[in-house]
């Protein structure tokens, strides 16, 4: 695409055609509030944190909604500009009343209220319906939700499923599963996507309550659970997992994980959970083994029924939790030492 050359508070940057202010403006680390946008989502310009001044508009726009044209004039740090933001973030606090997720997971208004040293006007009151659902890994505190649409979005555009909407009008306007009823009763996978996405904790994850996002430590690794990789945020605390995230734009996934990578760590702390080789001693109990015992066990019973009964008679299966390298090799393995062409993955890769 061919280059778009603007200004920004005084400076001339470049960006690709088709980008909005938004984007070139984090392109070249220029920091604008936005609540409402998410890059793995199309631009939707409704909480309005985001507005810049166009020269020869009449009113403030929203970067994240608006694309960039040849010449543009744009100012993001006016007053006018810092006062129109800081009156919005009054208004959302207003819909912000605060509940069981509290604390759960990341904040975006408040961080954005506190940076502003806002409180909200007045407190309205609230007309939204307790939600309580029966799946046990994502709650929905309606009292913190400012109807960004995020999280619905998230299920339409990148899950391509419809197990969120907004419905009501006015104050009683809110965000539910589909025709009200449990996410397990939709087409809802628990992906946990729109936990993710949201700005508020609205949406969260029920396993983390009782901690605090703020004070855990958080380490970065990837995703065992298969050989796609993605990149998880652990959040441990009292070196225990509490909960499970990934940041958006993270390598590989993008910042979208399953139902597995996201909620099912208990196998980390589980008591039957393996550290060490099984092997049948005489008596035939499992017992613990070394390593080299282990594969000198398993190479001695391949070559048995190899020898016994042929190439023909034996078979290969990978875990799902393999990458691609790791089941390249054991096809080798199968095919060019065993001599065996029974070799197959249960995640079909």
């Amino acid at each position: 695409m061919a280059d778009v050359t603007f200004t920004l508070d005084g400076s001339t940057v470049t960006g690709r055609r088709g980008q909005t202010i938004l984007q070139v403006m984090q392109a070249h680390q220029r920091n604008v509030p936005n609540l409402c946008n998410d890059p793995r989502l199309d631009p939707y310009g409704g909480c309005r944190t985001c507005v810049v001044e166009v020269e020869g508009s009449p009113r403030p726009v929203p970067a994240c909604a608006t694309p960039i044209a040849e010449g543009m004039v744009v100012r993001s740090e006016s007053g006018p500009v810092e006062d129109y933001r800081k009156t919005l973030v009054e208004l959302l606090m207003m819909e912000h009343l605060g509940g069981e997720g509290d604390g759960v997971g990341h904040d975006d208004l408040a961080l954005l209220a506190r940076d502003y040293d806002v409180e909200p006007l007045f407190e309205l009151p609230s007309h939204r319906r307790p939600y309580k659902d029966r799946n046990e890994f994502i709650g929905l505190d309606a009292d913190n939700c400012i109807l960004c649409n995020r999280c619905v979005r998230y299920c339409e555009e990148v899950m391509l499923c419809s197990a969120l909407t907004l419905t009501g009008k006015g104050p009683g306007g809110h965000i539910q599963p589909t025709r009200g009823e449990s996410f397990l009763d939709t087409d809802c996978e628990l992906c946990g996507g729109c936990v993710s996405t949201c700005p508020t904790g609205a949406l969260y994850d029920k396993r983390a309550l009782g901690t605090q996002d703020t004070q855990v430590a958080k380490t970065t690794t990837t995703c065992t659970y298969c050989g796609v990789g993605c990149q998880l945020d652990l959040h441990v605390e009292d070196n225990k997992i509490v909960k499970v995230g990934t940041r958006i734009g993270a390598p590989v996934s993008e910042g979208n994980l399953c139902v597995k990578g996201r909620f099912a760590f208990d196998f980390v702390d589980h008591p039957d959970r393996l550290k060490m080789p099984l092997v049948r001693n005489d008596a035939g109990e499992l017992v613990e083994a070394s390593w080299d015992d282990a594969l000198d066990r398993v190479a001695e019973g391949l070559n048995g029924v190899r020898e016994r009964h042929g190439s023909q008679k034996l078979a290969f299966l990978t875990s799902s939790r393999c990458t691609n390298e790791e089941n390249y090799l054991l096809q080798k393995l199968a095919r060019g030492v065993m001599g065996t062409n029974s070799v197959h993955s249960c995640a079909a890769t």
